[in-house]
C-alpha cells in the first residue's frame, strides 16, 4: 500500500525503508524510515545534551517552565515512565538552539520539509500550504494503528508510511499537561513570527493533519531528518 501512495506522489521512483541509527553522542539507537527522498526518525527524540554536549535543563516545576527562555526538556506529567514510548518534549528553544538539539547528520525538518512528507503520502501541493486540517487519510497513514497508545476510535490510522506516530501529548507555556493518548504535536525548525513557531499534530478523531503555530514556550515532541 505504501508503494502505490509513494507511486501517486511526485516522483514515481520513491520507495520506503527501514534502518536505525545509533546516536553517537548517548548510544540510543532509533529506528529510521525511508519516506521518498528523505528519511526520518521512526520515533521521537529522546536526547537530555545538545549536539556539543551541553546538558539540556530538564524543568519540572510549571512556574519554572513558563519562565524559560532558553533550551529545555521534559516528560509527560514528569513522569519517567513515559520516556521509552514517547521520549521528550522540548520547547522551541530548545529546536531552534544553535548548539544543535538533533544528533550529528540529522535535522530538525522546516516546515517546508513537512510539507514535502505530506506531499510525499499524496497530499496536494496547494493544500499542503494550508493553516488547520489538511489532507484527507494522510494522517492515518501516519499514526500507529490500534488502540494500545491511542485513544479510540484512533480514524483512519493505518501507518502505511511507517512513520509510527504516537499520541504524547503536550507541554503548555504555564507548565500543564494535556491530551497523552488522544493527541501528538511535532515541532518544526520553522519560525511563524517573533514567539511563534510552525507545528504538525495528529488527533485520535482525526485521520487529517494539522498544521499551524505555537507559542516556542510550549512542550512539543520532535522528529529528526537525515541530513542531505
Amino acid at each position: 500500500m505504501i508503494e502505490r501512495q509513494l507511486n501517486h506522489a511526485r516522483d514515481p521512483m520513491m520507495d520506503a525503508e527501514t534502518g536505525t541509527f545509533t546516536d553517537p553522542g548517548d548510544g540510543r539507537v532509533y529506528r529510521t524510515i525511508k519516506i521518498g527522498h528523505q528519511v526520518w526518525m521512526a520515533e521521537n527524540l529522546n536526547v537530555s545534551r545538545y549536539r556539543n554536549g551541553d546538558p539540556i535543563p530538564n524543568v519540572r516545576d510549571e512556574e519554572e517552565w513558563g519562565r524559560l527562555s532558553g533550551g529545555a526538556w521534559c516528560h509527560y506529567d514528569n513522569e519517567t515512565e513515559h520516556e521509552a514510548t514517547y521520549g521528550k518534549l522540548y520547547n522551541w528553544y530548545a529546536v531552534s538552539d544553535p548548539r544543535g538539539l538533533a544528533p550529528a547528520g540529522w535535522h530538525i525538518p522546516t516546515d517546508e520539509e513537512w510539507k514535502e512528507l505530506e506531499m510525499c503520502l499524496g497530499m496536494r501541493q496547494a493544500e499542503a500550504g494550508y493553516k488547520g486540517w489538511r489532507g484527507k487519510d494522510h494522517g492515518g497513514m501516519l499514526k500507529e494503528p490500534g488502540t494500545l497508545h491511542w485513544k479510540a476510535p484512533n480514524s483512519g490510522a493505518t501507518d502505511e508510511s511507517g512513520f509510527t506516530a504516537l499520541p504524547g501529548g503536550y507541554r503548555d507555556v504555564d507548565g500543564c499537561f494535556y491530551v497523552l493518548g488522544y493527541s501528538g504535536y511535532w515541532w518544526s525548525a520553522s519560525q511563524f513570527a517573533p514567539y511563534f513557531a510552525w507545528y504538525r499534530s495528529l488527533y485520535y478523531t482525526h485521520s487529517k493533519i494539522h498544521r499551524t503555530n505555537s507559542y516556542e514556550g510550549d512542550g512539543f515532541s520532535v522528529r529528526c531528518l537525515r541530513d542531505d
